[in-house]
């Protein structure tokens, strides 16, 4: 049986996967597993046909392995379970395409972030204007804003012509149903993942002396229950490095936070002759 670990980037990406599922709909449950991401539909070719199978082949033997071993009491090998990538037919590759396409637009106008718009478009931030944006942009048509980017999956034909078998913030037939962003959650473990990490990361030596340590950590979840799953696997495969990045810019956030309110309170306490705290006398020796 193989042991549990919430701190495993593997283990991170299967639960990430698993609560962004509860906000998507699909032709069938398989269809919700995908197996190469890509930018757009016509980036389904040859050759990235050919890497989804091999990614696939992949995928169903690791699947398969930690079937057997959840049931085995001995060890077992990887390469015991391995599948050729000629069993797998292209037609059952699952691609994701990333894509606004079915997002409504933001009623409000939504708020263009100029940073977004820097990296996109122009090398100097002062210099964007509207005309520098193309209009078939997500940045430029202000989508709502959703809780993980946006998605298609598809699968491909015999002839290969690709065809939809999933949408991302979906509810109901993907023909008739209507975009929603409410109602999936996630996962338990995730959560517990979420919490091992605040834990581990409040006990390091710079952050366990502080008397808000507690503070610290419940801001830091607060922000991961915030932005948990808008980790993009696009872009990266290390959501741990994510994570705690997330939580290190927390706990200095109320690291800052007490040392302004501390200051604030020792400015008062020396306006009035009275003793301030011993962090301020040492920083006047």
């Amino acid at each position: 049986m193989r042991k549990q670990n919430y701190l495993n980037n593997r283990d991170i990406l299967k639960e990430i996967h698993k609560s962004k599922k509860t906000y998507c709909k699909f032709t069938t449950p398989e269809n919700g597993d995908f197996d190469i991401i890509l930018p757009s539909v016509e980036r389904i070719n040859k050759t990235n046909i050919a890497e989804g199978r091999k990614l696939r082949a992949e995928r169903l033997g690791r699947a398969a392995f930690d079937a057997a071993q959840l049931e085995s009491t001995v060890k077992l090998k990887l390469d015991e379970f391995k599948v050729n990538t000629r069993d797998v037919p292209a037609t059952d590759v699952v691609f994701r395409v990333m894509t606004f396409e079915h997002i409504p637009l933001d009623p409000t106008g939504g708020k263009r972030k100029k940073k977004q718009i820097k990296e996109l478009f122009t090398e100097d931030e002062n210099d964007i204007t509207e005309d520098i944006v193309p209009d078939d942009t997500p940045v430029a048509k202000k989508h709502i804003r959703c809780n993980f980017p946006p998605f298609f999956h598809y699968k491909i034909t015999e002839d290969g012509e690709p065809y939809l078998v999933g949408k991302s913030h979906w509810i109901g037939d993907l023909e008739t149903g209507e975009f929603s962003k409410d109602h999936g959650t996630m996962t338990n473990k995730l959560a517990h993942m979420f919490i091992k990490l605040c834990e581990r990361y409040a006990t390091r030596s710079n952050w366990r002396g502080y008397t808000y340590n507690d503070e610290m950590r419940s801001t830091a979840l607060v922000q991961l229950s915030q932005i948990g799953l808008q980790f993009d696997e696009s872009k990266s495969q290390n959501p741990f490095a994510y994570y705690t990045a997330a939580i290190t810019n927390s706990f200095t956030r109320v690291l800052n936070m007490e040392k302004r309110n501390q200051n604030l309170r020792d400015d008062i306490l020396e306006m009035n002759n009275l003793t301030p705290s011993h962090t301020r006398q040492n920083a006047e020796k």
